[in-house]
């Protein structure tokens, strides 16, 4: 499952390619990837058709393009109506949404395509791939946030969320996210650590990989109270996993599926970098840069894996598991 990273290397490619653009005919190439869109291609294709892409926005792992009626814009930017509706992007395993020439063939598991309004020296087609058919594309209605902050990442930032994306709380790398209200609810949550930092409702966009990465960096165990933790361990933590995200948009996001591409097709690096994840029975780098020798340990969690150096990351005590 793409996280964090990966999703934002898409909304800053994308970006750039389709902001502004208007979108002229639509292909569903397979129902199954809309189907999310309660009312089906007729409808999905109906709000697409006509419509620009005003920007990109991401909170944690959604994705969205707020749309604008293009028969309703005005000659004055600054008198534009406010989107009422975005278009929502879920990637799951395998999506990818790619930029293509028109004259490049269909990818073998192309399932929608949008034509977009010509551009110099852009390509002319959005494409939306998907070989697992996890992910998919649908409408969603553009609602104000709940503390009338912009919705999430975006060049131009506005206080409308997708309603598909209400519920979850703001990531690391959003401006508005507050470390104070963090702080509170996850004293209160009386959890393991790593179990609070994949909690969507208190700090999105942490997935397993970079929660894993996170607490190497803080030197904490992913069992740890959340109602122990000191303001300085929880700040601590929190910019570990800032830090490591990126760490990872610098190199384009992790590729440990070999699925995964960005939106003109390159996959990312930073799997190359990682301390903790997936290096169980290798050394741990911290501990042998001071001599000392410990073994990456790995260990069974939520149906997942967590791993850990017993060394630098001990055991709590009184851990929650």
């Amino acid at each position: 499952m793409p996280e964090l990273p990966e999703v934002e290397v898409v909304r800053r490619g994308l970006v750039n390619w389709v902001r502004g653009r208007t979108i002229s005919a639509v292909d569903v190439l397979d129902p199954r990837s809309i189907r999310r869109h309660a009312l089906g291609a007729g409808d999905f294709i109906g709000n697409l058709q006509g419509a620009t892409v005003t920007d990109v926005v991401r909170r944690g792992k959604f994705l969205w393009m707020p749309l604008a009626d293009t028969a309703a814009e005005p000659a004055h930017p600054e008198t534009a109506p406010v989107p009422e509706v975005a278009l929502m992007a879920h990637l799951g395993m395998s999506g990818q949404l790619l930029m293509q020439d028109a004259a490049v063939p269909d990818e073998k598991h192309l399932k929608v395509r949008l034509r977009l309004s010509p551009r110099d020296g852009m390509p002319a087609q959005l494409r939306f791939v998907d070989q697992r058919i996890f992910g998919g594309l649908f409408v969603s209605a553009l609602v104000p946030t709940d503390d009338g902050g912009p919705g999430g990442l975006a060049e131009s930032p506005l206080p409308l969320i997708a309603a598909e994306a209400a519920h979850i709380a703001r990531d690391p790398l959003d401006p508005a996210f507050s470390f104070d209200l963090f702080y509170q609810r996850l004293r209160k949550r009386k959890t393991g650590l790593k179990r609070a930092l994949l909690d969507q409702g208190l700090v999105s966009g942490i997935g397993n990989i970079y929660a894993d990465e996170a607490l190497w960096r803080a030197c904490l165990h992913f069992a740890r109270a959340t109602d122990t933790l000191r303001r300085s361990e929880a700040e601590r933590v929190l910019d570990s996993a800032r830090e490591v995200m990126l760490d990872a948009l610098a190199a384009g996001g992790t590729s440990f599926d070999s699925l995964y591409v960005n939106v003109n097709g390159a996959s990312g690096y930073f799997d190359r970098s990682l301390n903790a994840y997936g290096r169980q029975g290798e050394p741990c780098k911290r501990c042998a840069a001071a001599g000392i020798s410990s073994i990456i340990r790995r260990d069974q969690f939520m149906n997942r894996s967590s791993h850990t150096c017993p060394v630098c990351q001990p055991r709590p005590r009184n851990g929650r598991w």
